[in-house]
């Protein structure tokens, strides 16, 4: 209440310094006389001031609320500072939608490279002063004048600020003597309801973009681990029904054969989600892979590899280096009458790591080979360019090509930084 008080006592003291210091101008030209008009003018001026004050008291309480009705909220000038969790740019377009949402909105100019936004509103006042000007006109004339909102951006690395200011168009020295009618405090509330709206909005779209990267991240994990579970299970039933052959026959040979198939056990049992393989890892599955083999081909298969101590440390997708052998000898030596040669190469360039399996088997003829180059050759190849895709999307590559003077040769490229 006493702030209101106050409201209405600086208008009248305004309007009674106004007064005196016309009767004194008005006195040095009339000598005195014919004061009276003079003062019953401006008592029905300071009447119909004070009622235009009364109404905007009430309306100001209308959009605040009775409790913060103060000094600042009756201004005629408002200043709002906004914290925003945007770039400067991306916080200049959403404050430039804003502004230009405002009802009755003119002359928007907006200066991106300064970050500032300046408008006229035009303003439907109602007021006493114009209705009794505009007696005997139409009904739907009314008086407008207008404010104007500025605001300004100031950058603070990937946030920012907002500084909006509403005020009449006028000069500060009428504050004195009129009201806006709460105008300018509707203006800068309306702006920051509609920045507030607008930052909702964009985190409601952040968080459903996280969620749905979650989602796509855990179906792409799930896919992963089927994938990485097609391990070949003739291959362990071969292995058990060898052993148990040798036993019999050479168990030294048997034992060999089961240290083996442990070691092979062991690295390819599940890993975590944050435990990832390496190159050197996969290299001691794929040897004891071959070791076995070994022992069951003779002298059929020979292996050769050649693998730098730098690139071992290097991570490498889990299984992924043993489907290229398994292919190798399923497709490529066991057909072949003799047996033959497999290597598992390895270099590194500036930013890729290179690892090729080849054999020296059967081949291709020309016509498979590009089969074999666009669709993989069964579930194993199509499983090492699909898990590729998943991890690392187009930054790994996955060439097959004829090995000369025959078999087949296939390289996996993978980026030097790991999956994602």
């Amino acid at each position: 209440m006493r702030v209101r008080l106050f409201f209405f006592a600086r208008i009248a003291v305004a309007w009674i310094v106004a007064l005196l210091a016309f009767l004194m101008f008005w006195n040095g030209i009339t000598r005195g006389s014919a004061q009276e008009p003079v003062f019953f003018v401006w008592l029905a001026a300071l009447f119909f001031v004070l009622v235009q004050a009364v109404s905007h008291v009430r309306r100001v309480k209308l959009m605040v609320g009775d409790a913060n009705v103060n000094a600042t909220t009756l201004a005629a000038r408002q200043r709002r500072q906004i914290e925003l969790p945007l770039t400067a740019d991306e916080g200049f377009q959403l404050l430039d939608a804003a502004v230009r949402e405002l009802p009755r909105v003119e002359k928007v100019l907006s200066a991106p490279d300064s970050l500032q936004i300046r408008a006229e509103v035009r303003r439907l006042t109602g007021s006493l002063w114009p209705n009794l000007l505009q007696f005997g006109r139409t009904k739907s004339t009314k008086h407008a004048s207008h404010d104007v909102v500025s605001a300004t951006i100031t950058p603070h690395g990937d946030a920012c600020s907002i500084t909006l200011v509403g005020e009449p168009a006028g000069g500060a020295w009428r504050d004195w003597f009129v009201v806006d009618q709460g105008a300018n405090l509707g203006n800068v509330e309306a702006i920051s309801r509609a920045i507030s709206r607008r930052v909702a909005a964009w985190r409601r779209r952040e968080h459903d973009g996280v969620l749905q990267n979650s989602s796509d991240r855990a179906l792409a994990l799930a896919k992963l681990g089927l994938l990485q579970a097609q391990i070949e299970p003739h291959f362990l039933y071969n292995t058990l029904g060898s052993a148990k052959y040798l036993v019999r026959s050479d168990a030294i040979k048997a034992e060999a054969m089961l240290d083996n198939l442990i070691t092979y056990l062991r690295h390819s049992l599940p890993r975590t989600e944050d435990a990832r393989s390496t190159l050197g890892d996969e290299l001691q599955r794929a040897t004891a892979y071959l070791d076995i083999l070994r022992i069951r081909m003779g002298e059929r298969l020979s292996a050769h590899i050649d693998v730098p101590d730098r690139c071992r440390a290097m991570p490498f997708p889990a299984m992924m280096l043993q489907t290229l052998v398994e292919n190798a000898i399923k497709h490529g030596l066991e057909p072949k009458s003799g047996g033959g040669n497999i290597w598992i190469l390895a270099s590194t360039t500036t930013t890729h790591l290179c690892v090729t399996v080849a054999d020296d088997g059967r081949g291709l003829n020309s016509e498979q080979t590009e089969t074999m180059k666009s669709q993989g050759s069964g579930i194993g190849l199509n499983n090492v360019r699909e898990r590729l895709q998943l991890a690392y999307g187009g930054e790994a590559a996955f060439e097959l090509v004829a090995n000369f003077p025959s078999g087949v040769a296939a390289t996996i490229r993978l980026p030097i930084r790991g999956e994602r």
